[in-house]
């Protein structure tokens, strides 16, 4: 990369600075779940919340965002609630970056924007709510996240409580294989489905401690193995939904938002918001009590993997 655009276009704050220099653990964070993922309030509180959780274990949150053309990794409180208070926020991945920097506007990074910026940097560990994927009806509609050929390139390690269930995640998966993303469950032999801990399919491995993990991650890259790991954390037990009454929701929603021609990147923010609606609330606590166990689980994962470098 240009020395002088990383100087120009990319803004660490220098605690996500200090630590990277020093090789002290640090975890990389998506914007868009404040900006598209979750209403304000929670998804201020959310996010401040799950950046102490990351403190709380020993590493450095980096929250990653576009604002006024300026790449910053690691916002500040005030940048977070400046970015939540935007009307105008571009929804950002790999070929939204030109345009958002050149035309300087505010952009929330998504899983593969977030990877890409996290891996220009050198921060290994992501921690997110879900993975995009194959949706349903691809076969007809091509309708692929970039998130996954993201996973395909770059070297990031991303803890999430598996892919959303308003996906097909039985293609998502057999994507992933395709492309030789490793996908590893965390104490789990099920890959979790988001709001549920078991979508019904397998992970490739099944990895019971946190160092061991580290020590994969390490293997991965030093063979120059390209391309992310999928890390499977299963929501909480306790803050788990019904599988079929989430399953019977996300049906009615994907046949409303048929019914009114959305597609593309809106459909995401549209039926997370009629699940909300359908579950009373009751999906909106589950993403921010999975989102908070991922940022526990990846914390401490930094740390496991930190000490692979001192």
């Amino acid at each position: 990369m240009d020395v002088h655009f990383f100087k120009d276009y990319i803004e660490l704050s220098q605690e996500v600075k200090d630590a990277l220099e020093a090789k002290k653990p640090v975890v990389a964070l998506e914007s868009t779940i404040i900006t598209h993922g979750m209403p304000y309030p929670e998804n201020v509180k959310t996010a401040l919340e799950v950046e102490k959780i990351i403190r709380d274990n020993g590493a450095v949150p980096a929250t990653i965002a576009i604002m006024n053309g300026v790449i910053k990794v690691g916002l500040t409180e005030k940048e977070i609630r400046d970015l939540a208070s935007q009307k105008h926020v571009i929804k950002t991945s790999r070929r939204d970056l030109p345009i958002i920097l050149a035309k300087k506007l505010y952009g929330a990074t998504t899983v593969a924007g977030t990877m890409l910026i996290a891996n220009m940097v050198g921060i290994r560990i992501f921690v997110t709510g879900g993975i995009g994927g194959v949706h349903r009806g691809a076969t007809e509609t091509m309708d692929i996240s970039a998130d996954l050929m993201e996973l395909a390139r770059t070297n990031v390690a991303v803890v999430c409580a598996g892919a959303k269930s308003i996906l097909d995640i039985g293609l998502t998966l057999e994507y992933l294989e395709t492309h030789g993303v490793l996908v590893l469950g965390y104490q789990t032999d099920k890959f979790p489905a988001f709001y549920t801990r078991s979508s019904g399919f397998d992970v490739d491995y099944r990895v019971d401690s946190l160092e061991e993990m580290a020590k994969i991650m390490e293997f991965k890259w030093k063979m120059d193995l390209q391309g992310g790991i999928v890390i499977a954390n299963p929501i909480p037990r306790q803050y788990a939904l019904n599988d079929e009454f989430i399953n019977g929701s996300i049906e009615a929603a994907l046949m409303e938002a048929k019914e009114n021609g959305i597609t593309g990147k809106a459909v995401t923010p549209f039926l997370l918001d009629k699940l909300k609606q359908i579950t009373e609330g009751k999906s909106l606590s589950a993403n921010i009590e999975l989102v908070k166990n991922n940022a526990q689980v990846g914390s401490k994962l930094a740390v496991e993997y930190a000490k692979m470098f001192q």
